[in-house]
């Protein structure tokens, strides 16, 4: 990793040069099989029924017992999830190293309330951190806070309630987790994404997002936080966490995404009668988030960003300002990323022309990882063009091999 005092050379290619309609560079790690399979899942994820009534009908299935594993392992698991384990998720890795794309490992359990569990997923994500320590194939780890904290504690926290004496104990226990895997981060060189969550308990997040960088990104780049720029107040809190990192000597990380419960908190906005923090419209979002990474670039010494996007124009426009500034495509400030099983013609051909890419490959048991598999089917339906532009990279590409 590099420090804040980084200088920067203009050894990169023009970026009018780099194409995302390049199939064989996008799909050279596919075989035939996993073109197909592809192929298919797409075309049923389109059709909206059936994401509709899968997920009830799956869960009913697995709960009375019914062998259907096996078929969700093999069609949409494999499309979207690296493995049950850590352990399984090699050969996925190394498929994607091979065409110069990372990853991130995504230990995607949800939904959990236990103290026990939370103890568990901290240290799971501790042996990510471990899986990732020497191995370039990993260049970054991610969590969710949620993952080690019950999230009505973090509500509380968050509406600035009084808590317990219970509850401050419990609270304490949520830092302590965070602070662990944050060490171990640091101690390993790995750097570690902080998830963002839903609204009302983000500010919470942000607090202990901002103290864990305070702490452990004074030299490198080692905790980043998220923002999420569908919310209309985070390009400023961008901005504002960057004047902090700035007056107190430590770099920003930061993940800039679009952002991921836009439903959830437009109907909890309007059924508790307070403005929602969503963006008027996606021209205010995609506004928001193409600021947010010409600021992230114009700030590079001090601030370092994963761009999560899908977006072909926000990719190309990232890939244009650092050949505007010259700065190296491989900066260490600078990542791509884009989910497994996803948007590979972006992935792969941003790796090709030596930028830095990596994908989230989500692992955990298949009843575990289900809500994260339904919600990739739901957001897929509800980008049609985007499917359908998928679509039409496989079918070239099927074309292109004679298949």
């Amino acid at each position: 990793m590099t420090s804040s005092s980084v200088q920067t050379t203009g050894s990169a290619a023009p970026g009018s040069e780099l194409s995302f309609d390049n199939t064989e560079i996008a799909f050279r790690h596919s075989s035939n099989r996993d073109l197909k399979r592809a192929y298919w899942l797409f075309k049923l994820i389109n059709v909206n029924f059936l994401v509709k009534v899968g997920p009830p009908i799956t869960n009913f299935a697995i709960n009375i017992g019914l062998p259907i594993k096996g078929i969700i392992k093999a069609t949409i698991f494999r499309q979207f999830c690296g493995g049950e384990t850590i352990a399984e998720c090699t050969p996925t890795i190394k498929n994607l190293q091979s065409g110069g794309v990372g990853t991130i490992l995504d230990y995607s359990v949800e939904g959990e309330d236990e103290e026990e569990v939370f103890d568990n997923t901290r240290d799971e994500i501790i042996r990510t951190i471990v899986r990732a320590d020497g191995d370039a194939a990993i260049p970054i780890t991610v969590f969710k806070i949620t993952g080690v904290g019950r999230f009505s504690l973090l509500e509380k926290l968050d509406a600035e309630e009084t808590l317990t004496a219970d509850e401050e104990q419990e609270w304490k226990k949520v830092q302590a987790r965070v602070l662990a895997i944050c060490q171990k981060a640091y101690d390993a060189g790995v750097p570690i994404m902080i998830d963002a969550e839903e609204s009302w308990i983000q500010e919470t997040i942000d607090g202990l997002a901002l103290d864990m960088m305070r702490r452990f990104n004074r030299e490198n780049i080692i905790i980043y936080n998220t923002y999420q720029l569908y919310r209309h107040d985070k390009l400023e809190s961008l901005k504002a966490d960057h004047a902090i990192a700035t007056k107190e000597s430590f770099i920003l990380g930061a993940k800039i995404v679009r952002g991921a419960y836009m439903e959830k908190e437009r109907k909890r906005a309007e059924e508790r009668g307070y403005i929602s923090p969503i963006q008027p419209n996606k021209q205010a979002t995609d506004r928001d988030y193409d600021e947010a990474v010409k600021y992230s670039v114009q700030n590079i010494n001090n601030l370092a960003i994963v761009a999560g996007t899908h977006n072909e124009h926000s990719c190309r426009l990232l890939a244009d300002l650092l050949n505007k500034y010259n700065v190296d495509h491989n900066h260490p400030h600078i990542y791509f990323s884009q989910l497994l099983g996803m948007s590979d013609n972006l992935s792969f051909n941003l790796a090709n022309a030596r930028y830095n890419v990596a994908k989230y490959v989500p692992y955990g048991p298949i009843k575990a990882v289900l809500p994260y598999l339904f919600r990739r089917a739901q957001e897929n339906t509800a980008i049609a063009g985007q499917m359908s532009r998928e679509l039409g990279l496989i079918v070239k590409e099927t074309k292109r091999r004679g298949i």
